[in-house]
């Protein structure tokens, strides 16, 4: 039986064509009272799948305030998230929020005064002063409210125990018996949280600590106390080893809770990750080299300045796995500055959320069998399927996408059978998409400057480093076009099948 697709490009990051797909207007917030996992997926009380679609938003640096209060109303960034088709924030904090009285005890005021930033105090009082003069907790309680009242689901993060910059091998928050990370005083402020959040319906998950790493790290005592911080109430997030890059340790032995389904593993990806792979070895070797399997992605990201297009085509092997995969993510960051950072004030953010504005996602869109094939929006886009005989067809017409030669714009045709209507994945990413035609000559779809589809030589097939072959990047993702699917991806809705494969990245 063939299976429907839909039929993506994946091109250059900076030359703002085609890298994700979503449209992301279309998707709507989801409030969630209790969410739990079904095999790889999370999902509701009716077993409806809640894809998270999330955004982080810091408040663990040293002020221990949401970053942004002092430019803009609470409940305006609310609704700005909202806006952007987001529907949760992983929230993060530092332990030492609950659990040190000193400082835990501070006013929002206090807390600029004593790190000597009073420039920002006018303007969260003038942008927010219900919380200008109230505990830092409660302030904190304040922002998981709005984001309630704005229908947007909430990850508690324990990103750090000292409140400032993460992470390093060498700043103390690392793992148990570093500096600032007492085990038993992690534990008891993950109590603190989980108690003081018991019933806030938005809070839908605890993120138990951000990035474990450094010399004193081991799976072992990761498990014995990771385990004891069971919460039936919300989603259990684990986080991997190594800067959470790593859940090898997960195929020796399982975690194990107290209750079922309710753990979820988190893992980071960023260009710089796997910097090493991407400046070493050929873009398609690299692509099939970092590809993994994760439930949810908690921070992903890249520098919008834009300064390595090596580790930049990373963001393009990245979204054809998001897409492929089908997982949850969240983007780091919400805000573009930071009160204070390192030292510096104001220091901005070049891994923020305006990554989204950069990104549209385009599929092939027909306007016409007798007009070339274009990229288009998700909306726009048609289902395909991919069939045993390796053709691509229309679904429910007549014709299959062909070759036409070398710099042509590929075609669509009613004679599926010969060689120049097959299509094959090849490189080691998976992403070209290659047909033969004539005297054995093999092409590769390819996107033209006017978001044509054509057909050209394949490019980086072959081993050598300084190539690139985004323009050639095509990623078949398996749909439930058919709106009365219940099975496939645990999609609900013909505009799911759309956008629900992607849920992210295009501004309306």
């Amino acid at each position: 039986m063939a299976q429907h697709y839909f039929f993506s490009s994946l091109l250059p990051f900076l030359s703002l064509l085609a890298i994700f797909s979503n449209v992301i207007s279309q998707s709507k917030p989801v409030m969630a009272v209790t969410l739990h996992t079904d095999s790889r997926w999370i999902v509701n009380e009716a077993g409806q799948r809640v894809k998270l679609a999330c955004v982080n938003w810091v408040s663990h640096m040293d002020p221990m305030v949401a970053e942004g209060l002092n430019k803009q109303p609470l409940d305006a960034i609310s609704k700005r998230i909202v806006s952007m088709g987001f529907n949760c924030v992983r929230f993060t904090w530092p332990l030492y929020l609950v659990t040190n009285d000193s400082l835990a005890s501070l006013t929002v005021r206090q807390s600029f005064q004593r790190l000597g930033l009073s420039q920002y105090i006018a303007g969260i009082q003038a942008k927010n002063p219900s919380i200008i003069d109230v505990p830092l907790i409660t302030a904190f309680r304040a922002v998981v409210s709005n984001l309630g009242a704005n229908n947007l689901m909430v990850i508690l993060d324990n990103h750090v125990s000292q409140p400032g910059w993460c992470c390093s091998e060498t700043d103390g928050n690392g793992f148990f018996g570093d500096k600032y990370f007492n085990p038993d005083l992690w534990i008891k402020g993950l109590t603190m949280m989980a108690t003081m959040f018991k019933g806030v319906a938005n809070v839908v998950g605890m993120s138990l600590r951000n990035e474990p790493r450094g010399p004193r790290q081991n799976a072992p005592d990761w498990y014995s106390r990771s385990s004891a911080l069971s919460n039936p109430n919300v989603l259990v997030i684990l986080s991997g080893m190594s800067y959470d890059t790593d859940l090898s340790f997960l195929q020796n032995r399982p975690v194990k809770l107290t209750f079922t389904r309710k753990l979820v593993f988190e893992v980071h990806r960023y260009g710089f990750t796997d910097a090493n792979i991407w400046k070493y070895y050929n873009p398609n070797q690299a692509c099939a080299v970092v590809q993994g399997y994760p439930l949810f992605f908690s921070e992903f990201g890249m520098d919008l300045r834009g300064n390595d297009g090596l580790l930049n085509q990373y963001m393009n092997c990245f979204f054809a796995l998001a897409a492929d995969l089908d997982f949850d993510w969240n983007l780091w960051t919400l805000g573009g500055s930071y009160y204070i950072k390192q030292g510096i004030t104001e220091f901005e953010e070049y891994y923020d959320y305006t990554l989204i504005e950069y990104m549209t996602r385009l599929n092939l869109y027909i306007k016409s069998p007798l007009e070339p094939l274009r990229l288009g929006p998700c909306k726009d886009s048609e289902a395909w399927s991919y069939t045993p005989q390796k053709s691509l067809s229309l679904k429910g017409k007549n014709l299959c996408l062909q070759v036409d030669g070398l710099g042509k714009p590929a075609k669509l045709g009613n004679i599926c059978s010969d060689s120049g209507s097959q299509w094959e994945t090849i490189s080691n990413s998976k992403l070209h998409l290659a047909s033969t035609i004539g005297n054995a000559t093999t092409l590769c779809l390819d996107v033209d400057s006017s978001h044509t589809v054509v057909t050209n030589t394949c490019h980086c097939v072959s081993v050598g480093r300084k190539c690139d072959p985004e323009s050639q990047w095509f990623k078949l993702i398996r749909s439930s076009r058919n709106p009365s699917s219940k099975t496939l991806r645990k999609k609900t809705s013909l505009e799911h099948a759309c956008w629900g494969l992607y849920e992210s990245f295009e501004l309306s």
